[in-house]
């Protein structure tokens, strides 16, 4: 529901005043020191004239780069080709002035030199040498020396070597706050792209108690945007928020614009839950008086029909507010009002809107008839629904996946049984993919109907066709259970309960159990239970009186449900080590000695949406209930945690030192290859050329060393490489394939093919930036011997 949206309209309360630097009512003047004879006379920190490529603008990226549509959803995003938002993102806002003494001022002849120095040689270095040449100079530096060598790394746009600088800055006793030295490497490094760097640069002016200026803001802002990974549009969206009410200021036209596209790039199913944030950039165009372009009207329409409760007062106020700035109702708006009044059941209205669009004149959108046959489906007119679907194809329109999915759906539902098999057939022989809803539908018939049989057949076929899913296994493993097949329905619950990606539910137990207790095997169903209790899972009151009196009948002890005393099994400790090194989080607990573990997953990855369901049911017994309140796999957050336990406390005191992770000393005693298949799948990933990478979250040389001589001594030879704050683990030709076959076993049934097509992912999403993209990292991991 949009009530839950990670964008989410922040509270005014948060609203602050924006006094505490400069304002943006004029340019700051040029910024000019005297500098020794290896640099320029004089210089000018300014915003660069060059465009970066690494990342280009918000607009141009959002323009320019559009999504691939989803065959399945017909909302693939709006504004295709559009251009309607500033192209100039980065360069529109001004930071404050940052005054630099020249080094003609300094008294010293001595100290002018080491400067100079200082200047010419720290760029060449990085990480620990740079470092320590900074740690040699501890007794003569000062804030203001610092400071110059941080804007000289500025100048000639080395910003890495400038965001070090002044991170050593930091840890140095003599260290004062410099609001604007701050804000302009944070600017700086947002424009190129360095989101995470510059993340960290604003989140410690406001630790500061300062607000950070309004190019900060919007360069951010822009930056996250441009970064298409992860949670970047939430941190967006975020950003933005704070701009408004924590800094008081009035974002351009072009950055609402920008965000607002974004909001609405995704397909229907999946921006639905930006409505929220949308209208509040609406609002706020409105609110100060902007330009509220033709897009924004139509992007808002689009959102809220796709909404479970459709806000028809809101849809109809658009529509006036939309008509009153004179602009005209696209075909894509008139669709969107068609699926709105589809969905309440509307016949007339949804009837009407579709001659609007017949007097257009124009290529009828295969949408429209899809709304057309729902709105019959759900007055209870299935034939019309049908009569509609082949008049579509008489007017020569190919019907697409969601045409597909509507109408077998609808014949399903309808029980119309040879229909609904000619239309499945139909879809297999076009080639389309996407077919698991139209089995699902199938299936769910055939099980209204006890038709077992032809479920078991099309649970056959789907099998072959389709990456199956527990929903599937499921729907086949109560068809056995009704069927009274309870031998093959065992069968088949083993091999969902053995089977990573499937995994068992509370459903899927309930199902078993009643099984059992219809087949009057109750020592197999005490089992069952016992199972369920442990793994916190809620069972059926019915089946549990039948367990009681089948048991008491028995001359057995009656079942009386009670906490378990819950602990990590070997699996479970194992696969918690291998997320860890992956960068998994855990968190103390207001509660001395307890701590919680954060499970996320990119969203931007099939790999770790398949490792999220698993995660998820391996650890059922221990999220909190809020986690555990999700049946359908396709809900389960990307997010969720454990509830706070003492179990978790030695491994927060292994992996992580005062809130940073570390690798623990015992490290090389603890990689099994159950720990190491995890860790693959969590933050690894294998290459196109074959090779296989590990990013090691946290800890030192060290520490990777004693990883590395582990591997080594189970015959795994591998070689590390340091890019930015992340070790990388390779393994080699010959030594990956050795390490794969070692490992093999526990990877999950299929995850191999979306871990190789996802070689930019690895690890959560929120500490992927180094000193390159990891992407980058990876692949030119294999390149150098």
């Amino acid at each position: 529901m949009a009530s839950t949206s990670y964008c989410a309209t922040p509270s005014p309360s948060l609203r602050c005043s924006a006094a505490f630097f400069p304002t943006f009512a004029s340019p700051p003047p040029a910024l000019r020191f005297a500098v020794p004879p290896l640099l320029p006379r004089r210089l000018a920190i300014s915003p660069p004239r060059v465009r970066i490529p690494a990342v280009a603008s918000a607009l141009e990226s959002l323009v320019h780069e559009s999504d691939d549509e989803d065959e399945e959803d017909d909302g693939s995003g709006l504004f295709k080709d559009e251009a309607w938002a500033s192209a100039d993102e980065r360069d529109a806002v001004r930071s404050p002035e940052l005054v630099v003494p020249e080094l003609e001022e300094l008294p010293e002849q001595w100290r002018r030199s080491r400067i100079a120095w200082l200047c010419k040689e720290l760029p060449a270095y990085k990480h620990s040498t740079f470092t320590r040449i900074l740690n040699a100079q501890r007794k003569w530096l000062t804030q203001e020396d610092a400071t110059y060598v941080a804007v000289h790394c500025l100048r000639i746009r080395d910003n890495d070597a400038a965001f070090r600088v002044f991170s050593w800055m930091e840890r140095q006793h003599w260290y004062r706050f410099n609001f604007a030295l701050a804000t302009r490497v944070a600017d700086f490094l947002g424009r190129e792209g360095k989101v995470e760097k510059c993340r960290e640069m604003f989140e410690a002016m406001v630790k500061q108690g300062r607000v950070p200026a309004e190019s900060t803001f919007h360069i951010l802002t822009v930056a996250y945007l441009s970064t298409p990974r992860g949670r970047c549009l939430e941190h967006a969206c975020t950003i933005y928020n704070q701009m408004i009410q924590m800094g008081g200021y009035k974002p351009r036209l072009s950055l609402h614009n920008s965000l607002f596209r974004a909001l609405v790039s995704k397909t229907g199913g999946t921006a639905k839950h930006n409505l929220r944030q949308a209208e509040f950039v609406y609002h706020n165009l409105v609110t100060t008086n902007l330009e509220v372009h033709k897009e924004v009207y139509a992007g808002l329409i689009w959102l809220h029909s796709y909404q479970d409760v459709i806000d028809r007062d809101r849809i109809i106020a658009l529509r006036k507010e939309m008509k009153q700035a004179g602009f005209d109702e696209s075909i894509d708006v008139l669709v969107s009002v068609m699926r709105a009044f589809s969905k309440e059941g509307r016949v007339q209205e949804t009837e009407a809107t579709w001659h609007e669009i017949l007097q257009r004149g124009s290529e009828l959108p295969a949408q429209a008839y899809v709304c057309r046959m729902e709105v019959y489906a759900r007055t209870g007119e299935p034939m019309k629904s049908l009569d509609i679907f082949r008049e579509m194809k008489r007017q020569s329109i190919p019907p697409n996946v969601a045409t597909y999915h509507k109408i077998i759906e609808i014949m399903a539902n309808a029980e119309e049984i040879d229909v609904a098999e000619q239309l499945m057939d139909e879809f297999s022989e076009s080639h389309m993919k996407h077919l698991m809803p139209a089995f699902l539908a199938l299936m769910y018939m055939y099980l209204d109907l006890d038709m077992h049989e032809k479920l078991e057949l099309t649970f056959s076929k789907c099998l072959a066709r389709c990456r199956p899913n527990r929903i599937l296994y499921i729907i086949y493993l109560e068809s056995l259970i009704r069927a009274g097949n309870v031998e093959k329905a065992e069968e088949v619950f083993d091999e969902m309960h053995k089977k990573g990606t499937i995994g068992t539910n509370a459903k899927s137990c309930n199902i078993m159990l009643r099984g059992y207790i219809s087949a009057e095997d109750y020592q197999k169903a005490e089992k069952v239970y016992d199972m369920m209790c442990k793994k916190k899972y809620d069972v059926q009151e019915d089946l549990l009186e039948e367990l009681q009196t089948g048991l008491r009948l028995g001359k057995k002890v009656a079942v009386k449900p009670k906490p378990v005393s819950i602990k990590l099994d070997q699996e479970q400790r194992e696969i918690l080590i291998g997320l860890l090194l992956g960068g998994t989080q855990i968190e103390s607990h207001a509660q001395r000695g307890v701590h919680i573990v954060h499970f996320k997953f990119q969203e931007d990855s099939d790999a770790h949406s398949v490792l999220r369901v698993h995660i998820h049911e391996r650890f059922f017994e221990w999220l909190t209930s809020a986690s555990r309140s999700f049946e359908d796999e396709s809900k389960i957050p990307y997010e969720f945690s454990t509830i706070p336990h003492l179990h978790f406390g030695f491994f927060a005191d292994q992996f992580f030192l005062k809130g940073q992770p570390v690798l623990p000393k015992l490290i090389h005693r603890w990689l099994s290859p159950r720990v190491l298949a995890y860790w693959f799948m969590f933050g690894g990933l294998k290459l196109s050329s074959g090779d296989i990478v590990l990013k090691v979250s946290g800890g030192n040389s060290e520490g990777v060393e004693r990883i590395v001589n582990s591997l080594h001594a189970q015959s795994l030879p591998s070689k590390v490489k340091r890019k930015g704050q992340f070790f990388w683990i390779g393994f080699q030709g010959s030594n990956a394939d050795s390490f794969w076959k070692v490992i093999e076993p526990y990877v999950l049934d299929g995850f191999l093919g979306l871990t190789t097509q996802e070689s930019g992912t690895a690890g959560s999403g929120d500490d992927q930036e180094t000193d390159t993209d990891s992407d980058d990292d990876a692949h030119k991991y294999g390149s150098e011997e």
